[in-house]
Protein backbone atom coordinates (compact mmCIF):
# COMPACT_ATOMS: atom_id res chain seq x y z
CA UNK A 1 0.00 0.00 0.00
CA UNK A 2 1.23 2.86 -1.15
CA UNK A 3 -0.93 6.03 0.12
CA UNK A 4 -0.50 9.65 1.34
CA UNK A 5 -3.26 10.86 4.04
CA UNK A 6 -3.23 14.95 3.85
CA UNK A 7 -4.96 18.31 3.52
CA UNK A 8 -5.15 19.82 0.59
CA UNK A 9 -5.71 23.37 2.21
CA UNK A 10 -2.75 22.74 4.87
CA UNK A 11 0.45 24.68 3.56
CA UNK A 12 2.74 22.13 5.77
CA UNK A 13 1.26 19.07 4.41
CA UNK A 14 1.89 20.44 0.61
CA UNK A 15 5.46 21.28 1.51
CA UNK A 16 5.80 17.99 3.07
CA UNK A 17 4.48 16.06 -0.13
CA UNK A 18 6.43 18.27 -2.27
CA UNK A 19 9.93 17.68 -0.28
CA UNK A 20 9.01 13.91 -0.38
CA UNK A 21 8.55 14.08 -4.36
CA UNK A 22 5.56 11.96 -3.99
CA UNK A 23 5.33 9.76 -6.72
CA UNK A 24 1.86 9.75 -8.73
CA UNK A 25 1.74 5.83 -7.94
CA UNK A 26 0.83 7.15 -4.47
CA UNK A 27 -2.65 7.18 -4.00
CA UNK A 28 -3.49 10.96 -2.57
CA UNK A 29 -6.33 10.87 0.44
CA UNK A 30 -7.50 14.26 1.10
CA UNK A 31 -9.25 13.61 4.48
CA UNK A 32 -10.91 16.32 4.58
CA UNK A 33 -12.92 15.45 1.22
CA UNK A 34 -12.87 11.69 1.74
CA UNK A 35 -13.40 11.25 5.43
CA UNK A 36 -10.59 8.44 6.62
CA UNK A 37 -12.95 4.87 7.39
CA UNK A 38 -12.54 2.41 10.28
CA UNK A 39 -10.99 0.17 8.46
CA UNK A 40 -8.21 3.12 7.25
CA UNK A 41 -7.55 4.00 10.38
CA UNK A 42 -7.60 0.83 11.82
CA UNK A 43 -4.63 -0.62 9.50
CA UNK A 44 -2.53 2.83 10.38
CA UNK A 45 -2.89 1.77 13.69
CA UNK A 46 -1.54 -1.67 13.36
CA UNK A 47 1.13 0.37 11.35
CA UNK A 48 1.80 2.95 13.91
CA UNK A 49 1.18 0.99 17.12
CA UNK A 50 -1.25 3.09 18.82
CA UNK A 51 -4.07 5.31 17.89
CA UNK A 52 -2.12 8.20 20.16
CA UNK A 53 0.41 8.04 17.29
CA UNK A 54 -1.74 9.17 14.99
CA UNK A 55 -3.46 12.09 16.92
CA UNK A 56 -3.13 15.48 16.59
CA UNK A 57 -2.52 17.53 20.01
CA UNK A 58 -2.30 20.88 17.33
CA UNK A 59 -5.58 20.60 16.47
CA UNK A 60 -7.77 23.58 17.46
CA UNK A 61 -10.71 21.37 18.40
CA UNK A 62 -8.24 19.98 20.98
CA UNK A 63 -7.76 23.10 22.96
CA UNK A 64 -11.46 24.32 22.33
CA UNK A 65 -12.53 20.90 24.33
CA UNK A 66 -10.09 21.11 26.61
CA UNK A 67 -8.70 17.95 25.77
CA UNK A 68 -5.02 18.55 27.48
CA UNK A 69 -6.76 18.06 31.05
CA UNK A 70 -8.28 14.80 30.32
CA UNK A 71 -6.85 11.44 30.46
CA UNK A 72 -7.33 10.46 27.12
CA UNK A 73 -7.48 6.62 26.55
CA UNK A 74 -6.55 4.45 23.00
CA UNK A 75 -10.67 4.38 22.52
CA UNK A 76 -10.63 7.98 22.86
CA UNK A 77 -7.98 8.94 20.21
CA UNK A 78 -9.70 6.37 18.03
CA UNK A 79 -13.35 8.29 18.10
CA UNK A 80 -11.82 11.68 18.26
CA UNK A 81 -9.91 10.58 14.62
CA UNK A 82 -12.89 9.18 13.48
CA UNK A 83 -15.35 12.20 14.76
CA UNK A 84 -13.23 14.79 12.68
CA UNK A 85 -10.39 15.20 10.47
CA UNK A 86 -8.44 17.68 12.22
CA UNK A 87 -7.44 15.00 14.96
CA UNK A 88 -5.28 13.61 12.50
CA UNK A 89 -1.85 14.28 12.61
CA UNK A 90 -0.68 14.73 8.99
CA UNK A 91 1.03 14.11 6.66
CA UNK A 92 0.74 10.35 7.05
CA UNK A 93 2.98 8.58 4.01
CA UNK A 94 2.01 5.16 4.10
CA UNK A 95 4.78 3.12 1.45
CA UNK A 96 5.22 -0.70 2.10
CA UNK A 97 4.61 -1.37 5.11
CA UNK A 98 6.43 1.60 6.69
CA UNK A 99 4.26 4.65 8.22
CA UNK A 100 5.61 8.15 8.31
CA UNK A 101 3.39 10.57 10.22
CA UNK A 102 3.72 14.25 10.42
CA UNK A 103 6.03 16.94 9.64
CA UNK A 104 9.16 17.05 11.40
CA UNK A 105 12.19 17.54 9.28
CA UNK A 106 13.39 13.65 10.88
CA UNK A 107 10.49 11.75 9.54
CA UNK A 108 10.46 13.89 5.90
CA UNK A 109 14.04 12.86 5.48
CA UNK A 110 12.97 9.12 6.67
CA UNK A 111 10.06 8.89 4.00
CA UNK A 112 11.89 10.14 1.65
CA UNK A 113 14.81 7.93 1.53
CA UNK A 114 11.91 5.15 1.68
CA UNK A 115 10.09 6.05 -1.81
CA UNK A 116 13.40 7.11 -3.32
CA UNK A 117 15.63 4.15 -2.38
Amino acid sequence: MQTVYYLSTCDTCKRVMQEVEIPSTFIKKDIKENKITPEELEKLMNLAGDYESLFSRRAKLYKERNLKDKNLSEEDFKNLILEHYTFLKRPIIVNNGKIFIGSSPKTVDAAKSSIHK
